[in-house]
């Protein structure tokens, strides 16, 4: 009886080793189309209206060596916070992580598009809503816990021209007051961070507080939870409303506040 026992158990665990090794392969061996979400770094990218520098591409070298074969290397100088960017929780919270301590788990998995575009493009200072997600909910199912999700505004379309963008193509301290772009609400992130669990939160615009916050409580929020937020993200218009899977790798930046960030997304079959 024992042996038959043992060699039932055996046969079994084969049976599932050899599941489980073709499930890896077969997942190798798949070639995703990815969609970048990611604005290049040049002399376009947008930075917040009163940092003194932007993005600096500096050659350092370029042209066919000595040797005869040809050498290529620049420098970039660049504040943490602009173009597509991550927020890391240290930048409106003490004590939460900074840009290196991020968990990957944090930045990769599945995620939803909420498209609020109808409702902010006809008011800047548009400020997406508990409702607007439950809406969405309604007819996608509830957002399940540790999701990513992404807010799509329609700002995009406006990147990089400053004025459309910001609401000003004004620099410095005196652009702050005029900054007009929609934002996500304290208490839609309040209710995402407690009642939905998600893993991160972004949107396609320079922040995401409304252009005219002057607390930043939804930073605050969110980063309090030591959860990630990611600004001006790209090509939102390319993405369904759910099942798509997103990678979002900011530079590892020790005690970093933020960074730029590589955002991509792949629809799942």
């Amino acid at each position: 009886m024992n042996r038959i026992f043992i060699k039932s158990v055996f046969v079994l665990a084969v049976i599932i080793f050899s599941s489980c090794v073709q499930h890896k392969v077969s997942f190798i061996h798949h070639q995703p189309e990815w969609i970048d979400l990611t604005y290049a770094f040049d002399s376009s990218t947008l930075y917040w209206p009163n940092n003194q520098k932007g993005f600096n591409h500096s050659t350092d070298a370029a042209g066919i060596t000595p040797l005869g074969f040809y050498y290529s290397s620049y420098s970039i100088c660049t504040p943490e916070h602009g173009g597509t960017h991550l927020d890391a929780p240290i930048h409106f919270a003490d004590n939460r992580l900074t840009v290196d301590q991020i968990s990957l788990s944090n930045l990769t998995g599945n995620a939803v598009l909420i498209d609020v575009s109808a409702k902010a493009l006809q008011n800047r200072d548009y400020l997406i809503s508990v409702e607007d997600i439950k809406s969405w909910e309604k007819a996608h199912g509830m957002i399940k816990k540790h999701t990513i999700v992404l807010f799509r505004t329609g700002y995009g379309a406006y990147y990089p021209d400053r004025k459309k963008y910001f609401g000003t193509d004004k620099h410095g301290n005196e652009a702050i007051p005029e900054l007009h772009f929609p934002g996500i609400s304290p208490e839609a992130t309040t209710f995402l961070v407690n009642d939905r669990v998600i893993k991160a939160l972004g949107l396609d615009t320079p922040s995401i507080d409304y252009g005219q916050s002057k607390d930043f409580k939804t930073h605050q929020i969110l980063m309090g939870a030591n959860k990630a937020g990611f600004e001006n993200v790209a090509n939102l218009d390319k993405l369904p409303a759910d099942n798509f899977y997103i990678v979002a790798l900011p530079m590892k930046i020790g005690n970093g506040s933020g960074a730029p960030l590589r955002i991509i997304a792949t629809l799942l079959k």
